[in-house]
């Protein structure tokens, strides 16, 4: 017995430091009790997280020892409230809460009220003389009970509550009587037994096995599993159960639940907030069904609750250092804390809050900029309404995530899912949301309910997603079954447009312009905090940042955003304009050297302008410049629609016969069955050398005419054998040499490594190169075989599905595989050449995850989009706070 494994904790044993065993919210209940506590947070123990994965590994069996430890636990949570659970006289009632790793709001499921039978019923109402509260609180154990642990639709409870409010004439379920109750709790069971064939458990104890059984279970929902693929949670992590004796918001006008934040949780200002009902249950607050009222409204409820809430909250943010988002209960006055977690919030709250706790004291810098969510900083970035804009307002509601979207309406998850696989812009609109709907909220561009507040499903979802969001419009009138709005005289329809601001909860049916937040002037605290933050991250990262730009708009805007060069600039894209594409036609329809250096020559003005662009662009800052890349027949028509057009020529007899099957002769000749792995990037150069020389001489000639001096870097790609850069290499300088400019001062070369043989033999491939950049993307399919064009839409979801990966490898750096080549390449590289110059320009130079990987790695920098260079800049210092003492990069 020594030996057995323990499955349970009370609340007393644990800490926040056992987060990963007890889950976020166990973790926190049980640091809450030790900083507020016993008589401030209510009794409990939690279940393992390693209990809920041993009974997903057994096929749904609970491990051994488990049911003896819960009811040894529940033993000592009925000795140490005097109550006993289901007793008939004053029973101890339990909730029963799911508490992930990491806060997943609404994923997992919850049973309140547990422990209500028909006898134990009657004790509640002697005991606490309320017989309503008694009955309201039976009903709500048996819907949510049978929602949660027997899987009945949620909504014909509603059905059933709906109907007996329109019996006795009443709007809400607070003005229903203790008779109408107890028709409720009857009709509940019988729907109870005509789902289930079974009578509604009278056992407490089987009630609780039940409902712990049902957490567990709700971990691999399809709800849960759809959140945790979005935000990147492991599905091996497992859900621990928090049982905790219930206190009660529903007894009456001076109890209450709430929900609060020990700042503003969508701006990040100074202030509370949150939401709060009276006389009502935590589940009421959250799930929409009421519209609760804002937490400043409760300092004139109840004046002494609020500013014990208040100093609670400042309290636990300085013991967590860290913004906090609270449960609460209020009980015939009494002030209990449920549950306290770091509050999850959108971009704009994250910067605000991190620039203010470091002038309040509360964190030092590096501590600060890890409470920043790099991944959610394009929130920043997103449009917003233009606030100069004329526009007619058709009803208002809770701003709860800010940002501008505008969109078609449509009603359901699966309308948006389907909308965005079209391309098409949505808005989701719904009465209220719930976990189901998680799908949607990740396809439409905004989220619209009418019911609700700043602490409701939809609202925590969304800024959770950095999704614009408005909440609580209750003017709003939503028919799911006719699908169609009704707000005054209006009737918006399904398909039609409408627009929402999650930044003040405005509404409108016109097309809005949607700015740059630094245009919008309620931005100005935010963006001052973001560019403060931003130049903490400069001050402490050690990677380099730059940017991937192929025109100077994208190279100006991406200098705007902090990058400092251009990590790559793909110079096919230059030649994809359409009055560019007839000289480059032209050029690769030649038949001899000759005429094709003819042709390039009415190409290289046009490069050289492209460069000089960017150049100016960039003043001064470096720019690496890919020489042409991918295979000729890219850059001519659709071999099957020019056979189709040279079919018809030849019917009609057209005068461009001729022209057209000189043409197809050509496309057929230069096309290839697998055009990736065929005649492209160094392969070109040395068949075709008069193309990358008129390249070469535009970038020269554009860094000639400068008045800065630019730092061009030629990059060379697709190499696999040394000798191909040597050739290219003497290409350059041989062109350098005819302008007059010198390797090393006024330009450098390099090359793009990208296929697996050239990180084996990078040291061999290092004597010709200034500078090594790592294509992380073709890398990834020559190393993985995986097609990025063909095998996202295909296997790569199903491979995820099964845990063959856990997230699609040209979204993330595959670390043991495509990442050990990167790390051997950049090693044997500079053990060739130690002043090697590393960077990376694939994708992941702008993901977090693998931005702490190539930091690890010793690069010098890495390159991405323009809109994630901030995120780049905040990973990059927040790995290089995380390895601060690892200097194993230094020695790779």
């Amino acid at each position: 017995m020594a030996d057995e494994q323990q499955w349970v904790y009370d609340f007393a044993e644990g800490s926040k430091d056992m987060r990963e065993l007890l889950g976020g919210k166990g973790a926190n209940v049980a640091e809450m009790t030790r900083v507020l506590g016993a008589d401030r947070v209510p009794a409990g123990f939690t279940i393992t997280t390693e209990a809920c994965v041993a009974y997903m590994e057994a096929g749904q069996d609970e491990p051994a020892g488990m049911a003896d430890q819960v009811a040894a636990a529940l033993e000592r949570l009925q000795e140490h409230t005097g109550k006993q659970l289901g007793d008939d006289d004053d029973p101890l009632l339990v909730s029963v809460r799911s508490g992930a790793r990491e806060s997943m709001p609404g994923m997992l499921d919850t049973v309140l009220n547990l422990g209500m039978n028909d006898t134990s019923v009657e004790g509640l109402a002697k005991a606490t003389d309320n017989e309503r509260f008694a009955w309201d609180s039976y009903r709500r154990f048996v819907q949510m009970f049978g929602n949660v642990s027997r899987g009945i639709d949620g909504e014909v409870f509603e059905q059933a509550i709906a109907e007996v409010k329109a019996d006795r004439g009443v709007e809400e379920d607070t003005d229903l009587d203790t008779a109408a109750l107890k028709e409720l709790t009857e009709r509940f069971k019988t729907l109870y037994s005509e789902h289930t064939e079974e009578d509604f458990p009278q056992d407490p104890k089987e009630q609780l096995r039940l409902a712990i059984r049902a957490v567990f279970d709700s971990w691999t929902g399809d709800r849960a599993k759809e959140y945790r693929r979005i935000n990147r949670i492991p599905d091996d992590w497992g859900t621990a159960v928090n049982v905790q004796q219930m206190v009660f918001g529903n007894k009456g006008d001076t109890s209450g639940s709430g929900v609060a934040f020990s700042r503003d949780e969508v701006t990040g200002a100074p202030e509370p907030s949150g939401d709060f009902l009276p006389n009502a249950q935590g589940e009421d607050v959250v799930s929409g069904a009421r519209t609760p009222r804002d937490i400043a409204e409760m300092e004139d409820w109840l004046p002494d609750a609020y500013a014990q809430l208040m100093d609670i909250l400042r309290t636990l943010e300085q013991h967590y250092g860290d913004m906090q988002d609270t449960e609460f209960t209020v009980e015939e006055g009494q002030l209990y804390m449920l549950q306290t977690r770091d509050a999850k919030r959108p971009a704009q709250a994250a910067v605000r809050f991190a620039r203010d706790a470091v002038d309040e004291g509360l964190l030092e810098r590096d501590q600060a900029l890890m409470t920043v969510d790099a991944e959610m900083l394009t929130a920043l970035l997103v449009k917003t309404f233009d606030p100069n804009a004329d526009y007619e307002v058709i009803t208002t509601g809770v701003p709860a995530a800010p940002g501008g979207a505008k969109g078609e309406v449509v009603f359901t998850a699966r309308d948006a899912i389907d909308a965005a696989a079209e391309g098409r812009d949505v808005v989701l609109v719904r009465p209220d949301t719930n976990a189901n709907d998680v799908g949607g909220f990740h396809a439409a561009k905004g989220i619209l309910t009418s019911l609700g507040g700043k602490a409701s499903h939809a609202a925590l979802v969304a800024r959770g997603m950095g999704v614009p969001c408005v909440t609580a419009a209750s003017e709003l009138k939503i028919s799911l079954e006719d699908k169609c709005i009704r707000v005054g005289d209006r009737t918006i329809a399904e398909g039609d447009f409408i627009a929402i601001n999650g930044t003040n909860g405005e509404v409108t049916l016109d097309d809005v312009p949607l700015v740059d937040p630094a245009e919008d002037p309620a931005f100005d605290e935010i963006l001052k905090a973001f560019e403060t933050v931003l130049g903490w991250a400069d001050d402490t990262r050690r990677l380099g940042v730059r940017t991937n730009a192929d025109t100077p708009a994208d190279a100006k805007k991406a200098r705007e955003l902090g990058a400092e060069g251009i990590g790559l600039c793909r110079t096919e894209h230059m030649f994809m304009a359409e009055d560019r594409q007839p000289k480059m036609r032209r050029m690769i329809m030649a038949n001899t050297r000759s005429a094709r250096k003819d042709a390039l020559a009415l190409l290289l003005p046009l490069q050289q302008e492209d460069f000089e662009g960017l150049f100016a662009a960039m003043k001064g800052l470096p720019v690496t410049i890919r020489l042409l890349d991918p295979p000729l027949h890219e850059f001519l028509p659709d071999l099957p629609d020019l056979a189709a057009q040279v079919e018809r020529a030849r019917i009609e007899c057209t005068d461009d016969l001729d022209e057209l099957e000189e043409l197809l002769e050509t496309t057929e000749r230069i096309s290839e069955e697998n055009p990736m792995l065929g005649t492209r990037g160094c392969r070109l150069g040395i068949l075709y050398p008069e193309i990358y020389e008129m390249q070469v001489h535009a970038i020269l000639r554009a860094a000639k005419a400068m008045d800065v001096p630019p730092h061009p870097e030629i990059m060379i790609p697709l190499v696999d054998y040394e000798h191909e850069l040597e050739i290219m290499r003497e290409l350059v300088v041989r062109v350098g040499d005819d302008e007059g400019l010198h390797e090393g001062e006024d330009y450098t070369v390099g090359t793009m490594i990208e296929l697996p043989r050239a990180c084996f033999v990078a040291d061999r491939i290092a004597k010709f190169a200034d500078f090594f950049s790592f294509g992380t993307n073709d890398l990834t399919q020559t190393a993985l075989g995986f097609s990025r064009d063909d095998v996202e839409s295909k296997f790569v979801p199903v491979y995820m599905e099964r845990k063959i990966i856990e997230r699609s490898p040209f979204e993330t750096i595959d670390k043991p595989g495509v990442g050990w080549l990167v790390r051997l390449a950049a090693w044997v590289g500079r053990e060739a050449k130690p002043d090697l110059k590393l960077g990376i320009c694939g994708e992941h130079g702008g993901d977090p995850d693998s931005i702490e990987f190539f930091h690890m790695a010793g690069l010098d920098y890495v390159s991405c989009s323009p809109f994630r260079v901030p995120i780049a800049r905040v990973a990059a210092a927040q790995a290089a706070i995380i390895h601060a003492n690892d200097r194993s990069w230094a020695d790779a």
